[in-house]
C-alpha cells in the first residue's frame, strides 16, 4: 500500500511539472504516468483499479490544475481550503479518464499486454472526448513548447497527440518491467511518428508562410487590454451607470491611442462581456443611449469594433459578441456563446432549481448559442474576411473551431474574461488550449482578454505578440488571413475521441470473445501470469 501511494505521488507530481509549460517541462510527457501504470500492475481487481484510477484523477487535478482552487475561491468566496477539498472529492466525476484508463486496462488485460496498454489509452482518450468536463486537460496541451511534434496536431488534434503520449508511458513501462522491446517500439511508434511529421510540416509550413509574405498586405487588428475585472465592486463604489461609463471611456481612450499609430487597426477588439448590459435591447433610456453611443463611435473612426456583451431574446440571455460595421446604415452583426461554462454561467435544465440557486446564488443564467456563426468583416477596396467568434470557454471545443474554418472563416477571433483565474498558470493554460485551435485549423487568431493574456497567434500556434498579465495595454497585431494550408483536424473535427471509443468496443468484442469462447480463455494470458490470476473480480 506504501509503495503504489508513493508511485501515484511521484506520477502526480510529474504530471505537475509537465503542466507548466515552460521550457523542456514536454519532456516530462512520455513519463509521467510510468508510476501510475506500475501501480496499475500490481493489481487484479477491477474495484482496486478503480480506486487506483480516482486516486491519480486527485492527484492530476491538484497537481495540474492546483491553479482552480484558488479562481473558485475568488469567483464564490469560500476558503481556500474549501476549495481544495471540493476539488479532491469531484475529481473522479471531473478527470474521469483515468478511471476509464485503469479499468480498461486491467479488463483486457487477458487479451495481452500490448493490447491491454492500446485499450487503456483508448479508454483515456475517448472518455476524455466524451464525458462533459469543467476544464480541457487534456495531455497533448503539454507539448505545447515542442514546437516540432505539436505540428502533429493538424492531424489528430490535441487528442491524437494525448493518445500518443500515453502509449510511449506505456512502452516505457514495457521496458521498465518486462524488457519487452518490440511491444515498447511499437507503443512508441505513434509518438516518434508525430515527431518526424511535425518537425517536417513545421518545416514546409515556414516556407508557405515567407512566400505569403511577399502577397497581400495583412490585417491590422487593434487588440484592447485595460485590466478592468471587478465590476461588482466598481459598480458598488459608482453605480450601474458609474461603472459602465468607466469601463467603456476606458476602453475608447485605449482604442484611440491605437488608431493614431502610423498604421493604424482596420478592427478593434474588446474583451469578453466588457459592455456588461444587454446590446440592441436595451432596458432603460441610458441604455439606449450607450448602445447608439457604441454604434457611433465605430462610425465615427471609421473602423469596425468587435465586443463582448449580452444578448436577450424569448427570456432567454446569451454571452455574446456583436460586431459594429463603420458604415453607420450596416446592421450590428452578433454571435452567442455555443459553450457557456458550466455552473458560473449556466446550469443545465436537469439541475437547475430554486433550492439550488437558494443555495448557491452565484450560479449562471446564460444559455447556450444556437451554433457557430460567422462574422463578415468589410474592408473598403479589399477582399471581404470571415471572422469566427470564440468566447472563452469556446476555446476549449475543438470542434468549434474547425466547424469555422470549414465555413471558410479567414480567422479565429477570441473574446475573454481571464480574470477569475487569478492570473499565473491557469491563464497561461487557457492561452495554450486557444493556440491550438490555429495549430488545429492553420488560421491565425487574435485574442482579446480584460487583464490578461491579450495575444496574436499565428497558424504555426506561435504567440507572435501578447499583453503583460494584469496591465493597462493596447495591443496592435498583424496578421495573414486565410489558412496557411489544409489540415485534417479542420475537416474531420475532433475525430480521435470517437474513432477511440470505436477501437476500444473492438477490443471489448475481443476480451468477450476470448471469455465466452471455450478453450480460448486461457491460450493468451498476459506475459508472467496465468489465466487463473487475472480473472477480474
Amino acid at each position: 500500500m506504501k509503495r503504489t501511494a508513493l508511485l501515484l505521488l511521484l506520477s502526480s507530481a510529474l504530471l505537475a511539472g509537465y503542466a507548466r509549460l515552460q521550457g523542456p517541462s514536454w519532456l516530462l510527457g512520455p513519463v509521467c504516468l510510468v508510476p501510475f501504470l506500475a501501480a496499475l500492475e500490481r493489481t487484479r481487481a477491477l474495484r482496486t483499479a478503480c480506486l487506483l484510477g480516482a486516486a491519480q484523477a486527485v492527484g492530476f487535478a491538484l497537481g495540474a490544475l492546483g491553479w482552480f482552487p484558488l479562481a473558485v475561491q475568488r469567483y464564490v468566496g469560500v476558503s481556500a481550503w474549501g476549495a481544495f477539498a471540493l476539488l479532491a472529492l469531484t475529481a473522479p466525476l471531473l478527470q474521469p479518464q483515468f478511471l476509464a484508463l485503469a479499468l480498461a486496462r486491467t479488463g483486457l488485460r487477458r487479451t495481452g499486454a500490448g493490447l491491454a496498454a492500446l485499450g487503456g489509452a483508448l479508454a483515456y482518450v475517448g472518455v476524455e472526448w466524451a464525458a462533459p468536463r469543467l476544464l480541457d486537460a487534456s495531455l497533448g496541451y503539454g507539448l505545447y513548447p515542442a514546437e516540432g511534434l505539436r505540428q502533429a496536431a493538424d492531424v489528430a488534434g490535441v487528442r491524437g497527440l494525448t493518445l500518443a503520449l500515453l502509449l510511449c508511458n506505456e512502452a516505457l513501462w514495457a521496458l521498465a518491467h518486462a524488457r519487452a522491446w518490440r511491444r515498447a517500439l511499437a507503443l512508441a511508434a505513434p509518438l516518434g511518428l508525430a515527431a518526424l511529421y511535425g518537425t517536417w510540416r513545421l518545416g514546409t509550413l515556414e516556407q508557405v508562410a515567407r512566400a505569403r509574405d511577399g502577397g497581400e498586405p495583412g490585417l491590422r487588428v487593434g487588440l484592447v487590454q485595460a485590466n478592468l475585472t471587478r465590476y461588482a465592486e466598481l459598480a458598488e463604489a459608482e453605480g450601474t451607470y458609474g461603472a459602465v461609463r468607466t469601463v467603456l471611456d476606458t476602453h475608447y481612450a485605449l482604442s484611440r491611442a491605437l488608431l493614431q499609430a502610423p498604421a493604424p487597426p482596420e478592427l478593434l477588439v474588446w474583451p469578453e462581456t466588457v459592455y456588461p448590459t444587454t446590446f440592441g435591447s436595451p432596458r432603460s433610456e441610458a441604455g439606449a443611449e450607450l448602445d447608439a453611443e457604441l454604434r457611433a463611435f465605430a462610425h465615427d473612426t471609421g473602423v469596425p469594433l468587435l465586443f463582448g456583451t449580452y444578448a436577450w431574446e424569448a427570456g432567454r440571455e446569451y454571452n455574446a459578441a456583436v460586431l459594429l460595421s463603420a458604415q453607420e446604415a450596416a446592421p450590428a452583426q452578433g454571435y452567442r456563446k455555443v459553450h457557456p461554462f458550466p455552473l458560473s454561467e449556466y446550469v443545465p435544465a436537469w439541475l437547475d432549481s430554486p433550492a439550488l440557486r437558494a443555495w448557491a446564488p452565484w450560479l449562471g443564467t446564460w444559455s447556450p448559442g444556437p451554433g457557430l456563426q460567422l462574422l463578415t468583416l468589410e474592408r473598403p477596396g479589399r477582399r471581404t474576411l470571415r471572422l469566427a467568434p470564440l468566447i472563452c470557454f469556446d476555446a476549449a471545443e475543438p470542434g468549434l473551431a474547425a466547424e469555422g474554418a470549414r465555413a471558410g472563416a479567414d480567422l479565429l477571433v477570441t473574446l475573454a474574461n481571464d480574470a477569475w483565474f487569478a492570473g499565473g498558470l491557469g491563464a497561461r493554460q487557457h492561452l495554450v488550449v486557444s493556440a491550438f485551435r490555429s495549430i488545429e485549423t492553420r488560421l491565425p487568431q487574435v485574442r482579446a482578454t480584460p487583464s490578461g493574456v491579450s495575444a496574436e497567434i499565428d497558424p504555426l500556434g506561435r504567440i507572435v505578440r501578447e499583453a503583460e498579465p494584469e496591465r493597462v495595454q493596447a495591443l496592435g497585431a498583424q496578421l495573414r488571413p486565410g489558412p496557411l494550408a489544409p489540415a485534417l483536424a479542420a475537416a474531420w473535427g475532433d475525430w480521435v475521441g470517437s474513432a477511440a471509443l470505436l477501437a476500444l468496443g473492438l477490443l471489448v468484442a475481443t476480451r468477450l470473445r476470448l471469455a465466452l469462447t471455450p478453450g480460448l480463455s486461457s491460450e493468451h494470458p498476459a506475459q508472467g501470469t496465468t489465466s487463473s490470476a487475472i480473472t477480474p473480480r
